[in-house]
């Protein structure tokens, strides 16, 4: 399994935007705190959350194929692999659903962090200690509120993980401000 120097080497090698470094930070945190939910390899949720976009800002129009074929040509752990495809289904042609729950937890924390993220930078204090599980929900139903993020996705954490959304935003969100330093948050 690529180590975590490693795959943090990947990521840097491919993206400068420190917004979006931090974004994997997040999903790392994420992917951990739900991988201690589930009782599942920390180490390999958290490595599979840091590397997921780690050719997005490179090859925008081309992730997250040009990471699966590196990690294919490093002879990378196919659940690494699955986990990287199906997070990216429906998005540039990938139509590999998500089948575990370390698939469908990367699949649908991703979102989530970005809604957190903007949650916390409208709050006064700006920082992710301030946020809480009310606040998230506040915004959830103003679409006009980060556009961007596909709330259909987050929701799916109900069906295929068996996390009520409340509780799914409190796992996400502890996770991040686990890390809250790290996210200049």
């Amino acid at each position: 399994m690529i180590s975590r120097e490693d795959a943090f080497n990947l990521v840097t090698s491919w993206t400068e935007n420190k917004n979006l470094i931090k974004h994997m930070f997040a999903v790392e945190a994420v992917m951990g705190g739900l991988a201690k939910y589930f009782g599942e390899d920390e180490s390999l949720w958290k490595v599979v959350g840091l590397i997921h976009d780690a050719d997005y800002e490179k090859y925008p129009d081309k992730h997250p194929k040009v990471l699966i074929h590196e990690l294919e040509k490093r002879q990378e752990d196919p659940i690494i692999i699955n986990a990287i495809k199906s997070h990216a289904w429906n998005y540039n042609g990938m139509d590999q659903i998500p089948k575990t729950k370390l698939e469908w937890s990367l699949y649908c924390c991703d979102e989530l962090t970005g809604l957190i993220v903007a949650v916390a930078l409208i709050r006064p204090e700006r920082k992710l200690s301030a946020v809480t599980v009310d606040n998230v929900l506040s915004k959830w139903k103003k679409l006009d509120f980060a556009k961007g993020v596909e709330r259909g996705n987050i929701e799916k954490c109900e069906e295929k993980l068996g996390i009520k959304l409340p509780d799914f935003i409190q796992i996400v969100l502890t996770s991040m401000q686990n890390i809250s330093e790290d996210l200049g948050l």
